[in-house]
């Protein structure tokens, strides 16, 4: 399903001409080859363009439509036109210097059998920079030396003819390369599982790049490697395990990677990618996607309007919400990828849930802080401050995702490792706070309110709300204090409170009573009261579990937050 969803991606992305067409596939090139009429080296131009990756700006490559690139590991197999210096000059490491000679060999002999009496000038070039061009004297060649470096560092090279035309971009060259690339070896005929038509079938399937964690060179969707892994009667025959043809490998291979080189519509999230599509391929559904599950201050009010919209029933940009919309999560796995998660929906059930998950995530905040939460915001609140590894785990961030968008419950994980996290360091964030209130809303059906709720007797709640006014107690008595009784007694007061509170409640009996400022001490003594009366004969339980201590954290992040809100309010 996924390999027939993403070829037919691929077909409406060639229909609109936003994709290469079979044979062709777009690479990262660096340097380009200039030479003469007449083949000689004129010299090396660099490619690479000055980009702004957020606050910084690097060198980065030139994405162009080449010859399609082949998939090679060890194997020496140059591609046309477009390699690395160790086929198209024959520049390489010393200690490698046999293998370097055979990957120039290799592309001498492909360049001139294809090229072989096909007319123009870049052909004729190219042609003679192969017949003349000696690798050993290489380094006696002045640009050579002044780039030496950075050629063997492996990145991908073009010709250029009198620094006017590359030769990628000659027709005549190109209807050769054409001619070639449709009579190779096609291959065994059979059924193709994702197309269901008798094709050649693809025996290496092609290269997915822009895996984090994979291998530069890419990474294999497919692959049979292993006689063990192979169906009885296909043996030695790697793609005949699961005959997908020629072109619907080329095909899938050329989406994904598409998918993945479009940094303005996937998301990173831990080890794992993300990358989604609709069915349609038009980018707007990408464009309200992405700023949807991962809103910050930029694209906030993209996702104001996709609420509004989506709340009216309306559709999107003229777009039908039916509109199947594929959502695909892959991670790393040595020299393979890994299919974290694959969903299929229609775009108004996706959007509805993710905006459900934003309501079920709203919750009282400071003025400065950005309106909706993102993925990686949630991830992050389960992460030690102190550890040296600042990645959430990766099971959990493909099993949070999958929650939101398919509106199941929250991986008890998440819930778990928030509330310890708070135990461990006593920091109850907005982010924490809204984690504790989605799960505990989606699980167990809780009528939790965005902020304070005075009038919810929910003992755990009430006893938050308790603590946090203790709290405030003791900073009014004691102006400019730096360790409060939340950094000594939070955890005990959430998880026993029988143990803490009777204690907490003595040493507030001392706070007031230093109280200098009477109008003060009586307010606090009334809302104090106020707080004990919702509490029964039994006020303080031997132990919370997991439930009540979210809603324990709850109650006192509602108290906080209203104390302060209210101190604004005055202020102003």
């Amino acid at each position: 399903m996924i390999l027939q969803a993403l070829v037919n991606y691929y077909e409406k992305l060639e229909q609109r001409g936003d994709i290469a067409k079979p044979g062709y596939s777009y690479e990262n090139v660096s340097y380009a080859i200039n030479i003469s009429e007449n083949g000689e080296l004129i010299n090396i131009i660099p490619l690479k363009e000055e980009k702004s990756l957020g606050k910084k700006v690097a060198s980065l490559p030139q994405r162009m439509k080449v010859p399609e690139h082949i998939k090679r590991a060890s194997n020496v197999a140059s591609n046309f036109l477009c390699d690395n210096s160790q086929y198209l000059l024959g520049i390489g490491k010393e200690e490698k210097a046999k293998r370097t000679a055979e990957c120039f060999s290799a592309a001498q002999n492909l360049h001139l059998t294809i090229l072989e009496n096909v007319d123009g000038p870049a052909a004729y070039a190219l042609r003679n920079f192969f017949k003349s061009w000696k690798p050993e004297y290489a380094t006696q060649n002045q640009t050579i030396r002044d780039y030496y470096d950075d050629l063997l560092a492996g990145e991908n090279l073009v010709f250029m003819v009198v620094g006017k035309t590359f030769a990628h971009e000659d027709i005549n060259v190109l209807n050769a390369w054409d001619k070639y690339y449709q009579n190779k070896d096609t291959g065994r005929v059979m059924q193709c599982l994702v197309t269901g038509k008798e094709f050649p079938i693809e025996r290496l399937h092609p290269a997915i790049k822009g895996i984090p964690g994979s291998q530069p060179a890419g990474a294999s969707l497919v692959s049979f490697n292993e006689p063990a892994y192979a169906s009885y009667g296909r043996d030695g025959e790697q793609g005949l395990n699961a005959p997908v043809s020629k072109y619907a490998a080329f095909a899938y291979g050329a989406a994904l990677n598409y998918l993945l080189s479009d940094t303005k519509h996937r998301q990173i999230i831990g080890d794992m990618v993300v990358v989604f599509w609709a069915d349609n391929a038009d980018p707007v559904l990408q464009d309200w996607f992405m700023a949807s599950i991962n809103p910050n201050i930029d694209n906030d009010f993209i996702l104001k309007e996709i609420l509004k919209k989506a709340a009216a029933g309306e559709a999107v940009e003229e777009i039908s919400l039916n509109t199947p919309f594929y959502i695909l999560g892959l991670s790393p796995n040595a020299a393979r990828v890994s299919v974290r998660f694959f969903l299929i929906d229609s775009f108004g059930n996706i959007i509805n849930n993710i905006i459900t998950h934003h309501e079920r995530m709203n919750i009282i905040k400071a003025p400065y802080q950005k309106e909706y939460l993102s993925l990686n915001d949630l991830l992050f609140e389960t992460v030690n401050p102190k550890s040296k590894n600042k990645s959430p785990s990766p099971l959990l961030s493909g099993s949070v995702l999958r929650a939101i968008l398919t509106n199941a419950q929250y991986p008890e994980s998440l819930y778990d490792a928030v509330i310890i996290r708070i135990r461990a360091e006593g920091n109850i964030t907005r982010g924490r706070a809204a984690i504790i209130k989605a799960y505990l809303i989606k699980k167990y059906k809780e009528d939790i309110s965005v902020s304070l709720n005075e009038n919810c007797n929910s003992k755990p709640y009430v006893l938050g709300r308790l603590f946090s006014l203790l709290e405030q107690i003791q900073q009014a008595a004691n102006p400019g204090i730096n360790t409060t009784i939340k950094d000594r007694y939070f955890t005990s007061a959430c998880t026993t409170p029988a143990v803490a509170f009777p204690n907490l409640l003595r040493l507030s009996s001392y706070h007031l009573s230093k109280l200098e400022n009477k109008g003060l001490q009586i307010t606090l003594n009334k809302e104090l009261g106020k707080l004990m009366d919702k509490l029964d004969s039994e006020p303080f339980p031997s132990h919370l579990n997991l439930k009540e201590q979210g809603l324990f954290i709850l109650g006192y992040y509602h108290q906080v937050q209203h104390r302060f809100t209210k101190k604004e309010e005055e202020e102003k």
